[in-house]
């Protein structure tokens, strides 16, 4: 009985090519790979046509699906290579790392996540590879291993090589004191072990470098046995999920730290298909070439050719076989970028790390709910892909809605999935526009979403009751009552209905009454688009708006600017709100307390202020009206800090109206003059953040404006404006232009 030890790097090409060669050279008995033997139950699955990687395994606790492991793989993941020739050959293969029945249950026991959340690891508190690089006159790792593995033909040779390097290095670092790395090291000698009682002839064991010399070796039985008794077990069970390029790109979390898996993936792809070693350069010249082009950028021929010159030039010089990804970097920054780093982040993001989305098998096992959310996924033709895109719903058609009613669902059971997005002014209240990106954790949160029904649309119905049942504030319930709304689940509106009048029936504080009123205001909006009975909204809603009104007024008064502030924007939200609902009796109502409080002296005039604003703007006070109350805000008898809220208040956001009416101006202008220098420097901040809301176009003509004077203004309107005569003969002309516009 011979073991062959083949020491590999995790997701390298290098040692994937390698390693195939390798196998079928020794043609083994059995197969054994560094992985989680609890998941043996779904390795038939990687065979499947199906199957497309990257995947990952996921290893969770049934009743804690956040206690979890992943182990990524890539179609050039050196242990996917030696699964595949395994099962496809009939070979028995199996994982010999240690078990995540352990592994999750001494992490369950300390609330705590798995070494590296379970992925491979091969590597200890110290990088062993660092010190062999830096002694080959590397500073980086990465850059090391490429040049002497990824680059390279087949060589079986190679793992002796590494065998060797590894022994050497591990002599010199001290051991690791977390336990957990010679607990695994001690079930990977006990499954060799096991293999060779089995009888098998030819043992292939395929483990991450770091590991090779420990399993070399062998100590006595008794040794490991003692390590690994007394290890607590917990119930998990295994799956496949998909998994992308740019996870497997990440250090931390339950990434796999390779900086450059699109890169890795073009050098296996291209090295499977042809042997020349210079086709890998003016390949990926070619596709950098491509990407730039969909760009609108400049990338051409003689580009691609002179960028492939000058990465093989590079190489030469730095005594390389063949140019790196550093060198192609370098010469596509130089040629094909023109020395810019924008476009070399295009294409890092795009092509060095990649955005491909690996596949499952249908028949992979999953929860009920996964199964659901599966079948709603095609019949609705929402594909999850790992680029962000922008979905676009009219909630018009019934498709659109469906995918609507999809998406909300998915963001109660936090499956954030799609990000709601503003629509902007063009679109309607029957769109909705939605920024998609599917993210391999999402998986996870479906599982643990299992836990609310077998069905998205039960699922989502029941955790937004129980989100209600456990919420006592009322803006919180209002928000709950909106969502459910939006995903379309009449009867968690009932059951959220309920909860919502008994608090509101309990509210006494304004401020989380105004909170409370815009969410049910977009509820009483999107009832018709979304063909929703809002009925039992509509009294929820009269008795907000009345509740708000009663109090707005005393609660406004004895503010500091802190809490006007505050307070302001909550009187802005609910003008909204109310603009919204276009009821002619809550206008009214809200109006007259509007008046109320533009009376009051006593009330902060930040939003005295805007309440004379908005009352303007509706039409109830005039401008002579508007005018007087100004005069009376800046008078003389007023401090200066005391008339600038007043002022910010009424301006923020539009300086249309001071534009186009002469006696605000005016009036303004005058009180602006009038102040002291120490006046004005002391209320310059404030002056200058209120103009600053407004547009560039409109502080252009205010500065032209101030820059004209008030005597050439006058002048020239009275010089281009006969005020006091009609002409008959120009009337007649636009009559009949006037009567077709108006309808007439």
């Amino acid at each position: 009985m011979t073991v062959h030890i083949f020491g590999i790097r995790h997701h390298g090409p290098g040692s994937s090519r390698s390693l195939r060669r390798a196998l079928e050279e020794l043609q083994p008995d059995t197969i054994l790979v560094e992985g989680p033997p609890d998941a043996e139950a779904v390795l038939p699955l990687l065979t499947s046509p199906a199957m497309q990687p990257p995947v990952a395994l996921l290893i969770y606790i049934p009743n804690k699906p956040h206690h979890c492991a992943y182990y990524p793989f890539a179609i050039f993941s050196p242990e996917w290579q030696a699964l595949d020739y395994g099962l496809t050959h009939n070979i028995p293969v199996r994982f010999m790392d240690l078990p995540q029945t352990h592994r999750l249950a001494l992490a369950s026991q300390n609330e705590t996540q798995p070494d590296n959340h379970g992925e491979f690891e091969d590597t200890p508190h110290i990088d062993p590879l660092l010190s062999l690089a830096e002694v080959a006159g590397y500073s980086d790792t990465e850059r090391w291993w490429e040049h002497l593995v990824e680059q390279r033909g087949d060589s079986v040779d190679l793992f002796a090589a590494i065998l060797s390097a590894m022994t050497a290095v591990r002599e010199e670092i001290p051991p690791r004191k977390n336990p957990i790395e010679a607990q695994r090291e001690a079930y990977m000698r006990q499954t060799i072990r096991s293999a060779q009682k089995a009888g098998a002839a030819k043992i292939a064991v395929v483990c991450g470098a770091w590991h090779a010399p420990a399993l070399q070796h062998m100590p006595p039985v008794k040794e490991d046995t003692a390590l690994l008794k007394g290890l607590p077990k917990t119930k998990v069970e295994a799956t496949w999920i998909p998994w992308s390029y740019g996870r497997l790109s990440y250090k931390s979390g339950y990434g796999a730290g390779v900086e450059s898996p699109g890169w890795y993936h073009h050098l296996w792809s291209t090295q499977c298909t042809d042997n020349l070693q210079s086709i890998i350069s003016i390949r990926w010249m070619t596709k950098v070439a491509q990407l730039l082009r969909e760009q609108d950028l400049d990338a051409s021929s003689a580009h691609v050719i002179e960028a492939v010159r000058l990465a093989e030039s590079l190489a030469a010089l730095r005594d390389r076989p063949l140019p790196g990804l550093l060198e192609l970097n370098e010469a596509t920054q130089t040629v094909m970028c023109f020395g810019r780093d924008l476009p070399m982040e295009l294409i890092h993001d795009k092509l060095i790390v990649g955005e491909r989305l690996g596949q499952v098998p249908p028949d992979t096992p999953m929860l009920p709910l996964q199964q659901d959310f599966l079948r709603q996924q095609k019949r609705l033709r929402m594909v999850a892909d790992a680029t962000e895109k922008i979905l676009d719903l009219d909630l018009r058609k019934k498709n659109d809605l469906e995918r609507s009613h999809l998406l909300h669902r998915l963001n109660i059971l936090d499956i954030p999935w799609g990000q709601l997005q503003q629509t902007g002014k063009k679109k309607g209240t029957f769109h909705e526009l939605w920024r998609l990106q599917w993210q391999p954790e999402l998986a996870v949160n479906l599982i643990e979403a299992g836990i609310w029904g077998n069905k998205v649309e039960d699922a989502a119905m029941h955790k937004a009751c129980d989100s209600s049942r456990q919420s006592t504030e009322l803006p919180a319930l209002t928000t709950i009552l909106n969502q459910v709304i939006l995903s379309d689940l009449p009867d968690g509106v009932v059951y959220v209905m309920a909860q919502l009048e008994n608090a509101a029936a309990l509210a006494r504080d304004v401020t989380h009454l105004m909170a409370a009123l815009p969410p049910l205001a977009n509820v009483m909006r999107y009832g018709n688009v979304r063909q929703t009975d809002t009925a039992m909204v509509s009294h929820v809603v009269n008795g907000l708006v009345t509740r708000i009104c009663i109090g707005l007024p005393s609660a406004c008064s004895s503010l500091d600017d802190t809490a006007a502030a505050a307070m302001y924007e909550n009187v802005m939200t609910v003008n909204g709100a109310i603009a919204l609902l276009s009821n002619q009796e809550y206008l009214q109502l809200w109006q007259q307390v509007l008046a109320q409080i533009a009376d009051n002296q006593t009330i902060h005039n930040l939003i005295v202020g805007r309440c004379c604003r908005l009352l303007l703007d509706a039409g109830i006070f005039n401008i002579e009206e508007t005018a007087r109350r100004m005069g009376f805000a800046l008078s003389s008898a007023s401090e200066p800090s005391q008339a600038a809220p007043w002022i910010e208040g009424f301006l923020t956001g539009s300086g249309l109206l001071l534009l186009h009416d002469e006696i605000l101006w005016q009036v303004l202008d005058d009180w602006v003059t009038g102040l002291s220098p120490d006046a004005f420097i002391t209320l310059l901040p404030l002056l200058r953040r209120t103009f600053a809301t407004f547009s560039s176009p409109e502080r252009r003509q205010m500065g032209e404006k101030v820059k004209q004077g008030n005597s050439d203004r006058v002048k020239s309107d009275s010089d281009n404006v006969d005020s006091g005569e009609l002409n008959q003969e120009n009337a007649v002309v636009v009559l009949p232009t006037i009567s077709q516009l108006l309808g007439i």
